[in-house]
């Protein structure tokens, strides 16, 4: 039987160089709360979050710098681009998303932006360590080493 994909879910926006810059040390699913008009945009596929990070701040959980475009149709109500946007995570997880970050120097990033299946905006973001130069040389090595590897195994075969 062909398993066809849903038509609500879609990816948005993924922060690729997230994985470059960073150790993800764990991944969570947070909601996000939007305007009418943030989500049309959304639909459209107008949106970044490459520069955006996570804090957490008076006991909540916020997305700081992510960009949605404006939603042209939406002139008078529309909203800002770059807004604090507020994030949905349980309080069990909250605690140690404030533990990571305050005590032991974590940084929350962004990963990527989706809507899921029953077409909610989700937002994957990673409790990560930041990398040093020769760790971002290291993950480059490996990464060519594998094209190369692919490579040579092609032209054997």
């Amino acid at each position: 039987m062909v398993k066809h994909s849903d038509p609500n879910s879609k990816l948005i926006a993924e922060n690729r160089r997230a994985r470059f810059d960073y150790f993800i040390e764990e991944e969570i699913e947070a909601g996000i709360i939007l305007m009418g008009s943030e989500v049309k945009s959304l639909r459209q596929g107008g949106s970044n979050i490459g520069e955006s990070y996570a804090s957490v701040e008076n006991g909540e959980l916020w997305l700081i710098n992510g960009y949605i475009a404006p939603y042209l149709q939406a002139k008078t109500w529309g909203h800002e681009e770059r807004r604090k946007r507020k994030l949905l995570v349980s309080r069990r997880e909250l605690a140690r998303l404030w533990n990571a970050t305050a005590r032991e120097g974590m940084t929350i990033v962004p990963i990527r932006m989706y809507f899921n299946d029953r077409g909610i905006v989700k937002l994957k973001i990673g409790i990560a360590k930041g990398k040093k130069l020769a760790d971002k040389r290291a993950t480059e090595a490996k990464r060519d080493w594998g094209r190369e590897k692919q490579r040579l195994l092609k032209q054997n075969s």
